[in-house]
């Protein structure tokens, strides 16, 4: 499955703003009939946004949906595509600090002009607690990331209706009610105030946004490097925002608390480690299959971690993309970005997908979107008869690490009894076997959501062969004392055949369901549709490759 990578008038009670910054922005390049480069408008902090030419021509395309036209004035109530997300971006006004950022590079004046425009239309149309102001306008987000690009305009505009606008935005950032903590929308609202004090000589903000920022860095990223959000590509927006926030509390003049600067360090080996043999990162959670890391991570010296977390990533090599590569869940139950994925597995093999997660379709509150989160659109055990209890906790119990095969037993209780999946993974002679039994004499089923480009050939006899092309994957099910386990039911499309490749889209590919069992040993062969097996006496053997039916 390739993707294409996509580079993600109210006064303070406590007082307005001052009239003369406290810290000089940093300038550079600053010359006779040049306009200064300064630190609040320059830097990597307008992602995927539209360019100067496209705001100026009265088009912006937001959230890789159709351009959006703008006209003279800005409807700034519009939702075009009835989409969150967009409504989000939209109200960010990033877009329009790409203008300003133009005329610092260009010194052309219509370009701040403009943008001076659209802002205080901007102000004057979105009074915070006003009639008609949608109210999504001052959610937490909008008004962090909205503080950049006002504040970028601030370093040209002087005029009181912006440093009005911004003592708006400071006030709601400060609110201990509305800061998002441990998540990285507090990340942004820290670096958002600290701009604000930093900005106006306001300490008592820059103490307060540098005080949080810790906590909450502690709270979203562990010891170990692992981003808390259950979705590995936040880590790249993590660690990026960090980045931004270490570079403006130095321009500030501030010291860097030591907590921040380290656990910001040992992200990088847990991106590198969620980042699959095809550069592309483990869309888990609410995370895209297309999100490709732009960043150097280097290489961890480990080629199989296991994370506190919930997560289990292994390799057979970095820097290859013929590398086998899967990944386990477990962990803290389902929070923030999580799906209902524990004791979920994924596969990639020979340079291709074998087992994929449903994916990330969207932030729309639809049937769909919902769909993505259950335990159904992941590749997990259900107990038949038994009701699901969301946001459950599960435990990895016990792990086998060898160079060449890895095996881990995780257990939960989300059915009422103890859901327990053994995952042995076999390098060389690649195969994936996983052993799934229930507590109290309750039966199991499983369901296996392979890659879209792989189809169903044949279906038999506990044995389901699929093929793209030339490439074929067998998939095997027999129970611990040997018998062939039969009656696969294969869906593509319908109730449970879908993933979600990248944002907003929806495709159909191949679910194979299991029948029910109180133990179920499957067998995951990519590269053939005839791998030799034999089991007898609890060992099985397949292509040479011999391991307990039981696995650990």
């Amino acid at each position: 499955m390739r993707r294409l990578a996509i580079p993600l008038a109210l006064t303070l009670a406590l007082g307005g703003l001052a009239g003369t910054p406290a810290h000089a922005a940093t300038r550079t390049g600053a010359q006779d009939g040049k306009v200064a480069r300064t630190a609040a408008c320059q830097g990597d902090w307008l992602p995927g946004s539209p360019t100067a030419s496209d705001v100026m021509g009265g088009e912006i395309s937001l959230v890789g949906l159709p351009a959006y036209k703008l006209g003279e004035k800005v409807d700034w109530a519009a939702s075009p595509y009835k989409n969150r997300s967009w409504e989000f971006v939209f109200q960010s006004l990033r877009w329009l600090g790409t203008l300003v950022v133009e005329y610092e590079n260009t010194g052309e004046r219509r370009y701040l002009d403009r943008a001076t425009e659209l802002a205080k239309d901007w102000v004057a149309h979105n009074k915070y607690g006003a009639r008609g102001t949608k109210p999504y306008v001052w959610k937490d987000h909008p008004v962090s990331l909205r503080t950049q690009p006002l504040l970028c305009l601030s370093e040209h505009v002087k005029d009181s209706w912006l440093k009005d606008s911004l003592a708006v935005h400071a006030k709601l950032l400060a609110n201990p009610a509305l800061y998002k903590k441990g998540h990285n929308h507090g990340i942004d609202q820290d670096i958002a105030l600290m701009g604000i004090g930093c900005r106006y000589g306001r300490k008592d903000w820059s103490d307060l946004a540098s005080r949080r920022l810790t906590g909450t860095v502690k709270l979203d990223v562990d010891s170990q490097g692992a981003l808390m959000e259950q979705a590995p590509r936040y880590a790249v927006y993590v660690y990026g925002r960090l980045q931004v926030a270490m570079t403006n509390m130095k321009s500030c003049g501030r010291k860097v608390p030591g907590e921040i600067a380290k656990r910001a360090e040992a992200l990088k080996d847990f991106i590198a480690h969620a980042t699959m043999p095809n550069g592309y990162m483990a869309p888990l959670g609410d995370g895209s299959a297309e999100t490709e890391p732009k960043m150097e991570t280097g290489t961890p010296k480990q080629k199989v971690k296991v994370y506190r977390a919930g997560y289990v990533f292994g390799r057979t090599a970095f820097d290859k993309q013929d590398s086998a590569y899967y990944s386990i869940r477990f962990g803290p139950g389902m929070k923030f970005h999580g799906h209902e994925d524990h004791l979920g597995v994924t596969y990639y093999a020979q340079g291709r997908d074998i087992l994929v997660d449903a994916g990330f379709h969207s932030y729309e509150k639809s049937a769909y979107r919902y769909w993505t989160l259950s335990p159904e659109a992941h590749n997990v055990p259900t107990v038949v008869g038994a009701k699901f209890r969301p946001r459950t906790s599960s435990r990895l119990t016990k792990s086998s690490l060898g160079d060449d095969r890895q095996a881990f037993r995780v257990t939960d209780d989300a059915y009422g009894v103890s859901r327990t999946r053994s995952v042995l993974v076999n390098h060389g002679e690649d195969l994936m076997a996983v052993l799934d039994t229930a507590s109290g004499g309750k039966q199991v089923r499983n369901l296996w959501r392979f890659d879209p480009s792989l189809k169903v050939v044949s279906n038999g006899g506990g044995k389901v062969v699929l093929a793209d092309g030339k490439f074929k994957v067998t998939l095997l099910q027999l129970s611990p004392s040997c018998a062939k386990v039969s009656g696969q039911r294969v869906e593509r499309g319908g109730k449970l055949g879908w993933v979600s490749p990248t944002y907003l889209s929806r495709q159909a590919t191949t679910v194979v369901v299991s029948p029910a069992a109180k133990s179920l040993l499957t067998v995951v062969v990519p590269g053939t549709d005839a791998p030799k097996v034999s089991c007898s006496g609890g060992k099985v053997t397949v292509e040479g490759v011999s391991f307990s039916a039981r696995l650990l």
